[in-house]
């Protein structure tokens, strides 16, 4: 009886040791109770919002704006398989199915909007994707903080100017006299036209204004990520002989990889996006053969022509489009090179 007593009161004498061992590791980590698994989490999770307020409402008003404009328009996307009516609503209209879709592939237009898209996006992949890259290399090479100072922000201010004033000085460079076409014609010693007449000038003209208008805010990125190389890489380099060349080849450009292959990947998803607020701000008659793309198809059918479930179809094909290539892109270069998104 004696041993039955002792050993209850060293099991309870051991039950009081482990909850006041806990109570410590407790005070120890700020509340939080160590080890408590799922059944601990409302606890901790109460805690920490206590302890952090400020972060917790930075981090509410981000989730509310990406379930507002990101996440509760998605039930939009029954609309590309309706006949919508306004009246109606999204959940009364008529189901259709696949008609919109058939529509848009049976249309006249299918083959020029896709290859327009196409056309367009890859162009400005091929062109705009190292444009960046080369003139942050560049920057990294000077060392008058000035100049280079100076270059970066007049660099930097194309992109700050709104799309309806870039595009209507682009469109007063390019017409009959203006600066653009009037060196045009001194080249090729004709008189000056307006190169947005000619149809076949459109996808440059698109694509190197982009590149006026991006390249200087492009390339903040991989400046950033050029400032992280660790300097005793190019001493090495230095003291194995390589110039500055060399060392860009071989240090500057491996150093900054990753970053280049994840800015890719995002790249790749937007190819088929190709905006329709500079298309339609620069395109007309005479040139709707070249500048008429799948999202500028998606704007007139949705808003002018009120069409809005041909709008949608074609809208969520272009999204589809674009998910299987940043996906692609993704696994592409986990297997190529180890570095991915996801």
């Amino acid at each position: 009886m004696e041993l039955i007593n002792f050993l209850e009161m060293e099991i309870i004498m051991a039950k009081e040791k482990k909850k006041k061992k806990n109570s410590e590791l407790e005070f120890a980590s700020g509340g939080y109770r160590i080890g408590g698994g799922i059944k601990d989490l409302p606890h901790n999770l109460g805690l920490d919002i206590k302890r952090n307020k400020l972060v917790y409402i930075l981090l509410a008003v981000i989730l509310l704006y990406f379930i507002i404009f990101n996440y509760i328009p998605m039930a939009g996307i029954v609309m590309a398989f309706e006949k919508f009516s306004p009246r109606r609503g999204i959940f009364g209209s008529e189901w259709v199915g696949l008609k919109n879709f058939k529509d848009f592939f049976e249309g006249p237009y299918v083959g020029r909007l896709i290859r327009n898209t196409v056309a367009i996006g890859v162009l400005d992949l091929v062109i705009n994707f190292p444009a960046p890259i080369i003139f942050a290399l560049i920057l990294n090479e000077v060392h008058n903080k000035l100049f280079k100072k100076s270059v970066q922000t007049i660099s930097y201010m194309p992109y700050f100017i709104s799309a309806v004033v870039a595009c209507g000085l682009v469109v007063k460079f390019v017409e009959a006299g203006g600066p653009i076409s009037t060196m045009a014609a001194w080249f090729k010693g004709t008189e000056p036209q307006n190169l947005l007449n000619q149809g076949k000038n459109f996808w440059l003209i698109y694509v190197l204004q982009n590149m006026w208008q991006g390249l200087g805010y492009g390339s903040i990125i991989y400046l950033s990520a050029l400032s992280s190389v660790d300097q005793e890489l190019y001493e090495a380099a230095y003291v194995d002989g390589a110039g500055r060349f060399k060392q860009a080849i071989h240090v500057t450009i491996p150093s900054i990889m990753p970053m280049i292959i994840m800015m890719l990947i995002l790249r790749m998803g937007a190819v088929f996006a190709v905006g329709a607020d500079k298309i339609i701000l620069l395109y007309g008659p005479a040139n709707y053969q070249f500048s008429d793309v799948i999202n500028s198809y998606v704007y007139r059918m949705g808003i002018q022509e009120a069409n809005y479930g041909l709008a949608s179809a074609v809208g969520l094909f272009n999204s589809i489009i674009g998910t299987i290539m940043l996906v692609g892109t993704n696994q592409i270069t986990k297997k190529l090179s180890g570095t991915s998104m996801f």
